[in-house]
């Protein structure tokens, strides 16, 4: 037995270490986009952070994060995915350590880009990893619910976290933590991460550079219009070169050999919509998350640790949903879940866009985030599994770059534009809590309109594509052109779901 025989025999007798390798480090880089909502004020304090220094805490993560996916799912694919993982998480680690003991602000924000820099490359490789790793049908399903429920839950998990520690210990406490779980994994993953084989090819460098500079340029405009305002001269002249970056990015990938994004992943609608639908939900939820906690601590009077712990009905909701999903999936499909999770979401965002001064938390929070979290856990399995559906292992780990890349871009792009809003919103004379209370509700309320835009995009594209799906894989059974033994599903009914 050769030495990839060897990895595999060892794959396939410990399944739960490879899944539990992949969902810790994929929780790990998703707790670090919320950990830190608990600990601005005492971070702000520390440092003696300006308003402006303090909002690119976050930024320097989110810009970072979603500028690379694209660049470290390439890597992946060329490299080997098992030995990229390492090293992003390597360098993840590493700059955690760095947020921790920052002395002043620049070196916060720069250790948080750095940050950004190892979670671009281990999140593309933790999604082609689990598909290396999972033989097709009901393995893989119930390893990709797993991957939905945790980037279902890590954001709130992350607010319940930051709190805890910012109150007991200190907000730099939730950045050295990551030190020892990511030394772990680097340790187990050798002997547990299936390696894929390197490939001889190119790095699109011009691919890399026009989409990572044009995403970053777009996001960043839409971050600074929200301190700076829509007529900002800066915000304009961002905007406009990250558009023209991104459309060289596109002319580059029809020409190039080996293009960092094969154009042919946005030829499904299935696809293009479940990456569509995905940059507008997040959009609402990174909203959710950000405006809820500052009403709770600013207005209710709660304190980090309590505001934390003010998620848990959304997170345990969302978690027994997630876990529920293979089994809903194999009933019902994957895309009546999809559907029903995003509408869910939808009418939890509406009623808590209601909140104000005389809400309480049972009724004007709890409540709402019932249904937001049941939403969650019905909508983020099949919208990942629509994301790489009918994906060709070549591709795979563009794909699943593609699908952290609108996760991330998705979030610093609503997040941008409800703090836009907000800070338009106004309560007249009103005393403190009154104004913020109404910046929260303006900005859910327009977060309520993203969630509908990701509805919009379910149902115009993913919905009839794997519709169609469904009927040319079941004629090409009738046919007998599969070419599958009997009993097996195809990849798109183990990606998917969908029978």
């Amino acid at each position: 037995m050769n030495a990839r025989d060897q990895q595999a025999a060892r794959t396939a007798v410990h399944p739960a270490a490879t899944l539990t390798i992949i969902l810790v480090c994929y929780f790990m880089i998703l707790l670090d986009n919320s950990v830190i909502f608990t600990a601005l004020p005492s971070l702000k304090s520390d440092l003696d952070l300006s308003a402006g220094q303090l909002s690119w805490v976050q930024d320097a993560y989110t810009l970072v994060f979603g500028g690379l996916l694209l660049l470290g799912a390439r890597a992946g694919d060329l490299l080997g995915r098992r030995r990229v993982f390492i090293s992003g998480l390597a360098v993840f680690s590493v700059a955690s350590v760095l947020v921790g003991v920052s002395p002043v602000g620049w070196w916060a924000i720069a250790a948080r880009a750095l940050q950004g820099v190892g979670a671009a490359i281990v999140a593309p490789s933790s999604l082609s990893l689990l598909t290396a790793s999972f033989p097709e049908g009901k393995a893989r399903s119930r390893a990709v619910a797993w991957y939905g429920a945790t980037a279902g839950i890590g954001a709130s998990l992350g607010l319940l976290i930051g709190g805890a520690l910012t109150q007991w210990i200190s907000w730099r406490a939730g950045f050295f933590v990551n030190f020892p779980i990511g030394a772990a994994m680097i340790a187990l993953a050798p002997r547990y991460l299936p390696e894929t084989p390197r490939r001889s090819g190119r790095f699109d460098l011009a691919g890399a550079v026009t989409a990572t500079a044009g995403i970053g340029l777009v996001v960043f405009s839409i971050v600074n219009t929200a301190e700076a305002g829509l007529s900002s001269p800066v915000s304009f002249v961002s905007v406009a070169a990250g558009l023209v970056l991104l459309a060289v990015f596109t002319v580059n990938e029809r020409r190039a050999t080996q293009p960092i994004m094969p154009l042919s992943l946005l030829a499904s609608r299935e696809r293009a919509g479940a990456y569509l639908a995905r940059f507008f939900y997040l959009g609402a939820m990174i909203g959710f998350f950000y405006f809820s906690t500052q009403f709770m601590q600013d207005v209710l009077g709660l304190s980090p640790l309590q505001a934390g712990l003010g998620f848990l009905p959304m997170t345990a909701v969302n978690f027994a949903v997630a876990m529920s999903i293979p089994r809903l999936i194999r009933r019902v499909g994957g895309t009546t879940p999809l559907v029903a999770g995003i509408a869910l979401t939808l009418v939890g965002m509406l009623w808590l866009s209601r909140l104000n001064t005389g809400s309480g938390y049972l009724t004007g929070l709890a409540a709402p985030m019932v249904l937001i979290g049941a939403g969650q856990g019905l909508t983020f399995a099949p919208l990942t599994s629509a994301g790489i559906a009918g994906a060709t292992a070549r591709d795979a780990g563009a794909a699943s770059g593609l699908v952290n890349t609108f996760h991330q871009v998705g979030m610093a792009f609503g997040l941008g534009v409800l703090v836009a809003v907000a800070a338009h919103a106004s309560a007249g004379g009103a005393n403190t809590a009154a104004r913020l209370a109404a910046q929260v509700s303006a900005a859910l309320t327009a977060g309520s309109i993203l969630l509908a835009l990701a509805l919009i995009a379910a149902l115009a594209l993913i919905v009839p594509a794997a519709a169609a799906r469904r009927r040319g894989i079941a004629a090409a059974h009738e046919d007998g052109d599969l070419g599958l033994p009997a009993g097996e599903e195809s990849p798109a009914y183990a990606l998917t779901g969908n029978k």
